[in-house]
């Protein structure tokens, strides 16, 4: 950055070696078959090497990576909150506490779980781990 700010080098100088690093990270987290997709969608024939794939393909493929990495984040965390919803209505039920909402009962315990297992450390700990 700074030879361009200092107008050592040019935009497209600057942009190519910029494009290098980032185009490495791209390609170390972005699946086969995400790339696949969408030459798949273009019709072009797939390239021998990684650097031969054009980065219009390689940015929108490394999107929907990270979007499905995203989201089966979010699945596993919401699925463990609905465990403690279940359990909740059901013990609810069997004690005949029918007209009481499970959800009264069971944001507490979620919150109460999420803080003692310190969720936010072990969130950030799994963002992190995923690269």
């Amino acid at each position: 950055m700074q030879p361009y700010l200092g107008a050592k080098i040019s935009q497209s100088v600057a942009i190519d070696r910029a494009q290098k690093p980032l185009r490495a990270f791209m390609f170390r987290q972005t699946r086969e078959k995400d790339i696949a997709v969408f030459y798949a969608m273009t019709k072009e024939p797939r390239p021998a090497k990684q650097d031969d794939v054009p980065t219009y393909l390689l940015i929108p493929a490394f999107t929907i990576s990270e979007l499905k990495t995203a989201s089966r984040s979010a699945s596993r965390s919401t699925f463990r909150f609905i465990v403690i919803d279940m359990v909740v209505a059901s013990v609810l039920l069997s004690m005949g506490m029918m007209m009481i909402p499970p959800v009264l009962i069971s944001l507490p315990f979620k919150i109460l779980i999420f803080l003692l297992v310190d969720g936010w450390n072990l969130h950030r700990q799994r963002l992190v781990l995923e690269f």
